[in-house]
C-alpha cells in the first residue's frame, strides 16, 4: 500500500530533498506540496493524505497551527512536525494538539522514511535522539499523581499495553513482549487511547512517563 503524503515546507531546497528521499522508497508519495499550511485542509480534503508532514516555522501559517486545524478533520491524517532544534516549544503545543510526533530535519533517509510508515499506521513516532529529553520536559497532565490516577482507569491489560506504549514500543513489539496477536494490541490501544480521552499514541506515552512507568 502507498503512503500518501502532504509535505509543508517553505524552503524549496529543503522541500525538494525531502520529497526526493520519500519517493525514493517506492511506497511512499508526495500527493501535494506548499511553502506554508495555508491550503493545509484543502490539500487534506483534496488528496487524502496519509501523513501531513510539516515544518514547525513558515511564513503565513505554521505546523503549530496546521495541528490545531487539522485535529478535528473527519479524515484526519496523522500530522508529524519537523524540527531544526531539539527542544522546540511549538513542538510541545503541537503534541497536545494531536501531533504524532516530530522530526529532526537532520534524520537520516531511512529513519525519515521509516517514520511516514510508522506514523501512516498510527504509532507514536518521535526522532530517536531527543525522545527521553522531550518526554521529561513536557508534562501532559500536569503531575505524578494526577497522570496515575487518569491510569487507573485502565483495565490491568490495558495498563500492561500502555507501559510498552511508554517505552515506545510498536504494536508488533509489545504483541511479542504480551504474547498477543497485533489485532489484540490494536483494539486495547482503541480502548486505552478512548479512556484516556488521548489523540495519539504519542499522548499516551507522555502519560506514562508523567506516572513514573516507563
Amino acid at each position: 500500500m502507498t503512503v500518501k503524503v502532504v509535505l509543508l515546507e517553505d524552503e524549496e531546497l529543503v522541500r525538494s530533498g525531502i520529497r526526493m528521499i520519500l519517493e525514493s522508497a517506492g511506497d511512499v508519495e508526495v500527493v501535494a506540496e506548499d511553502t506554508d499550511g495555508t491550503r493545509a485542509v484543502e490539500l487534506t480534503d483534496r488528496h487524502r493524505p496519509d501523513v501531513v508532514l510539516t515544518d514547525v516555522q513558515m511564513p503565513k501559517v505554521g505546523g503549530l497551527e496546521v495541528v490545531k486545524r487539522l485535529a478535528g478533520h473527519p479524515a484526519a491524517p496523522a500530522v508529524v512536525v519537523l524540527t531544526t532544534f531539539d527542544v522546540d516549544e511549538y513542538v510541545y503545543t503541537a503534541l497536545r494538539h494531536g501531533a504524532a510526533g516530530f522530526l529532526l530535519k537532520d534524520t537520516p533517509p531511512r529513519e525519515l522514511v521509516n517514520a511516514v510508515r510508522v506514523a501512516a499506521r498510527g504509532e507514536a513516532m518521535l526522532s530517536p535522539r531527543i525522545t527521553k529529553r522531550l518526554l521529561a520536559e513536557f508534562a501532559l497532565g500536569g503531575g505524578t499523581s494526577r497522570a496515575q490516577a487518569k491510569l487507573s482507569v485502565l483495565t490491568p491489560r490495558e495498563h500492561d499495553v500502555a507501559i510498552h506504549i511508554g517505552r515506545g514500543l510498536s504494536n508488533a513489539e509489545i504483541a511479542r513482549a504480551l504474547v498477543l496477536s497485533e489485532s489484540t494490541v490494536k483494539v486495547h490501544i482503541g480502548h486505552i487511547m478512548a479512556k484516556l480521552e488521548a489523540a495519539n499514541r504519542t499522548q499516551v506515552a507522555i502519560l506514562v512517563h508523567d506516572a513514573g512507568l516507563s
